[in-house]
C-alpha cells in the first residue's frame, strides 16, 4: 500500500512538470514574432533529435555488418591469379624475355655479328714430319660471322714456315752428289726450308666465359699447300749508281718440291678481354694440324744406291703425310 502511494505521487508530479512545461513553451511562442518561424522549425529539430532512432542505429548497424561480411566474402573469394574485374584496378603486370639488341651488327644475344682475327707465334713440327722438318714460325688472319655468342664461323688463312732438319740436309746432299766423279764438282753447303700456307674454314664454340676471361674449341677443314725448297750460297754482284758494283752472297734455290691436299685441324684457346665494355680480345691458342698428303715414291739416301727408281722425285718427304702444331699468339675483335 505504501508503493502504490509513492509510485502514485510521482506520477502526480511528473504530470504536472509536464503541463508547466508546455504551458511555458506556449507562452514564449506566443510572444516572438513571425519572423522568428524558422527558430521554431530549428526548435522543432532540435526536440525531435533529442529522442535517439534506434531504427536507423539498427538498420546502419545491419547495413554496416552485412557490407563487413561482403567484404570478407569477397576477400574470402579474391583469386590472385584471376584478372581484375574492377576497372579501377591496375592491368596485370606484363612479363618480359630476354632483351633482344638485334641491329645491322649485332646478335639478338648482344653479341657483334661479324669478327676478325690476326696473330703470329710458332709452328712445331710432330709425328713423321718432325724426322724432316723443324720448329719455326707462324701467322694466321682470318674473319668471319658470329651466329651468337657461343657459336661463329671463320675463313681463314694460315702461314706455318718450318725449318730442314741437319739429317734431312746431309741425306739431300748425299742424293744430289751420288755419282759425281772425274770433272763434276760435289756441291756443299745445302740448306734449306719448307713452309705450308692454307684456307680453312673453321667453326669455333665458346665454351665457358667468366669476367674478362674466356675459353674456346675450334675446328676447320680446307686446303694445304706444302712446299720444301733446297738452297745454295750463291754470290752475285750488284751495281749502284753511287756505289759502284759490289759483291754479295745469297742462298739460291736449287731445287723445290710441292705437295697440296686436304686437312683438318682442331685445338682449344684462351681469351682475355682487356675492359667488359670492349670487343678486343687477347687470345693464345694451340691447334693440331694433320694434311692428308699422298706419298708419291722417289729416291732416298736408303734406296740410292741400290735398286733403281724409276721416278724422278728426289724428296718424296715432302708429300709424305704432315702434322705439326701451331701455338698462336694475337687480338681477336
Amino acid at each position: 500500500m505504501h508503493i502504490n502511494r509513492s509510485l502514485f505521487g510521482i506520477a502526480c508530479r511528473a504530470a504536472a512538470f509536464t503541463f508547466l512545461m508546455a504551458g511555458a513553451s506556449s507562452l514564449m511562442h506566443a510572444q516572438q514574432p513571425n519572423s522568428a518561424q524558422p527558430n521554431s522549425k530549428a526548435s522543432f529539430f532540435l526536440a525531435s533529435t533529442a529522442v535517439p532512432d534506434f531504427t536507423s542505429l539498427i538498420s546502419s548497424s545491419s547495413s554496416s555488418s552485412s557490407s563487413s561480411s561482403s567484404s570478407a566474402d569477397a576477400a574470402e573469394s579474391f583469386d590472385p591469379g584471376s584478372p581484375a574485374s574492377d576497372s579501377s584496378q591496375p592491368p596485370p603486370r606484363r612479363r618480359y624475355g630476354r632483351p633482344n639488341y638485334s641491329g645491322g651488327n649485332t646478335n639478338p644475344d648482344g653479341s657483334p655479328k661479324y669478327t676478325f682475327m690476326a696473330g703470329a707465334g710458332a709452328a712445331v713440327p710432330v709425328g713423321i714430319t718432325h724426322r724432316y722438318d723443324t720448329p719455326s714460325w707462324d701467322f694466321q688472319a682470318g674473319g668471319g660471322r658470329n651466329f651468337s655468342k657461343s657459336i661463329g664461323v671463320l675463313l681463314q688463312f694460315d702461314y706455318d714456315h718450318l725449318g730442314l732438319q741437319g739429317a734431312t740436309l746431309a741425306n739431300q746432299e748425299y742424293i744430289y752428289n751420288y755419282g759425281c766423279s772425274g770433272s763434276c764438282t760435289p756441291i756443299s753447303g745445302l740448306d734449306g726450308n719448307a713452309h705450308i700456307w692454307s684456307f680453312t674454314l673453321d667453326p669455333t664454340f665458346t665454351l665457358a666465359t667468366e669476367g674478362s676471361l674466356g675459353a674456346y674449341a675450334v675446328a676447320g677443314v680446307g686446303f694445304y699447300h706444302k712446299v720444301t725448297n733446297f738452297t745454295l750460297p750463291t754470290t752475285g754482284t750488284y751495281c749502284d749508281y753511287f756505289y759502284g758494283c759490289y759483291q754479295y752472297t745469297a742462298n739460291q734455290v736449287v731445287d723445290h718440291y710441292t705437295s697440296n691436299a686436304a686437312g683438318v685441324n682442331g685445338g682449344i684457346g684462351l681469351t682475355y678481354k682487356f675492359s667488359k665494355f670492349s670487343n678486343e680480345r687477347f687470345y693464345v691458342e694451340g691447334r693440331y694440324v694433320v694434311v692428308f698428303d699422298q706419298y708419291k715414291k722417289g729416291y732416298t739416301s736408303a734406296n740410292i744406291g741400290t735398286a733403281p727408281v724409276t721416278a724422278t722425285n728426289l724428296y718424296p718427304a715432302n708429300s709424305d703425310r704432315t702434322t705439326y702444331i701451331p701455338i698462336t699468339f694475337g687480338l681477336r675483335f
